[in-house]
This record gives C-alpha cells, structure tokens and sequence, in this order.
C-alpha cells in the first residue's frame, strides 16, 4: 500500500511556529536554536546502535571492504560531504567512503527532485560500484520512504552486505531493510517538511559519528590527533607539524625537518624522529 506522504512525521506543522512569519528576526531564530537543542538528545537514544554498526564496519574495511552513504537531496549532500572529507583527514583511499546521490554529480549543486522516486536506480547505483558483501551501506533519507534508498538498501541486504538506514520517522519503511536502524525522532520541522533543518542537522550528527568512529577504530587517530591527514595546503601542513612537535616534544625547526624528509607524512615523520632519538 502506498504511503500517504502528509502523514509522515517529517511532514507535521509544528505548533510552535505556525506564525513564522509575523514574527520578528530574533524570535524566529531563538525557535530555531530551542528546536534545534532537541536533535542531540534525540541522537543519544541510539548513541548504542550506532557503535555496534561501527565496530561492525571498521571490521568489514580491515578485510578489505568499503563504506557507502547513499541518498536524494540534503541526505545525499551531506553523505557525499562527509564522504569528501576523510581522505584529506585520515589519509584514506578516495574509494574507501564513498557517498552516492540520486541525479548524480548535477544532483549535488541543484535539486534534480525526480530522481529520488526511481528504485531501481538505487540499486544500479550500488552495482556500478560492484558492493559486495565486504562492504557497509548507510542509507540516508529523513522521511524514511524514499524510493532510491529503498532500492539500493533491498540490493545491499540481498547480496549480505552490512546495512544501516538514517532516518527522523521512527516508522520508516526504510527499516525493513536494514541491519541496523537509526530512527531518530526530532520532532516536526519550524517549517512543515523542511527537512533540510533538524533532521539534517541529525543525519549530519550521525555521519559525523560513523566516520569518525570507524577511523579511530583504524588506528587513523594518535590520541585526539590526525596522525593520517594529507597536508596539501598550508594550514594542514601546519596542524601536521604540530603533530610531530608534540608528538616528539620537539621544536618547529625539527619538526619541519621531520615532514619534509618523510613527503609530508605526520606518521611516518613521528616514526622517523622516534628512531633518530
């Protein structure tokens, strides 16, 4: 049976703000900052679930596996966003996490709304990546009903690969096909269905926690550190050489020196200053 879209959660008028627009430039914001304080608190509620997901994948990469994020819209945005950013910060293989849009590149820039409602186009997404059962999907839709994660997550579960969905309806049909759920219940939107607001502020929250997570789990962080980053421009190059000096409790001189014989590398410059001791 088809799902009647207005009776999802993530489409609900919120009580609180059905006279937005009357209201003045601060009070509009301090809503938006009170119904905001409410996603982390949401997010806590499945803090345990998230973890079994992420020992779970970070063993999955360790035998030669991948992670994909997968969604339409803002969810596929941010997927790709947090995707981007771990080969710079970890060093990582730009295969390694890889994030997929409906639409496609131009999907990323502008909003190709159609291509969200093609099931069958999830789930060639995934086989033009050849997933295998090695790998991790996250599907990330905020309603939890979109047609594009559906397929691709039907796809993943049926060939074993690990599958968890992202999502703020606690009832998402999405969930039928995941190994792990992450149903996080925000609340209705300042304005109705914009879900671009707090459930992407909690999708953003969990991605944030999966990749930071699997890495730390991957040995790509000493401490609280980068010890992995790429540092391809000159604040990177300065964070890494940070790194050295107090990983080695050296100066900046020799840890300059450090980086440059070691190509940049903050590893393997703390490994070479430690054998130099």
């Amino acid at each position: 049976m088809k799902e009647k879209i207005s009776l999802l959660p993530t489409e609900k008028s919120n009580p609180k703000t059905r006279d937005l627009d009357s209201l003045s430039t601060l009070k509009i914001l301090q809503i938006m900052n009170q119904e905001d304080l409410k996603v982390p608190k949401a997010v806590r509620l499945i803090l345990p679930e998230i973890a079994r997901f992420i020992d779970q994948s970070a063993q999955k990469i360790m035998q030669g596996g991948r992670l994909f994020y997968l969604g339409a819209g803002t969810s596929g945005r941010l997927g790709i966003l947090d995707a981007s950013e771990c080969p710079p910060t970890f060093g990582t293989p730009v295969d390694l996490v890889q994030g997929i849009i409906a639409g496609g590149f131009q999907a990323v820039f502008q909003a190709v709304e159609k291509a969200e409602d093609n099931e069958k186009a999830g789930e060639s997404a995934l086989k033009e990546v050849n997933l295998s059962k090695k790998d991790s999907v996250v599907g990330l839709s905020a309603s939890g009903r979109t047609p594009y994660v559906i397929g691709a997550l039907k796809y993943a579960k049926k060939i074993k690969s690990l599958t968890a969905g992202v999502t703020c309806n606690p009832e998402a049909r999405l969930l039928q096909f995941c190994g792990f759920h992450f149903a996080v219940d925000v609340g209705a939107e300042i304005i109705a269905g914009s879900t671009r607001l707090k459930c992407g502020t909690a999708q953003k929250l969990i991605l944030n926690m999966i990749s930071t997570g699997i890495m730390v789990r991957l040995g790509k962080v000493k401490g609280n550190r980068m010890i992995d980053l790429v540092p391809k421009s000159q604040k990177l190059w300065e964070r890494a050489k940070g790194l050295v000096m107090e990983e080695l409790g050296i100066g900046e001189l020799k840890a300059e020196k450090l980086l440059r014989l070691s190509q940049g590398n903050p590893r393997k410059a703390v490994e070479l200053g430690a054998l130099k001791r």
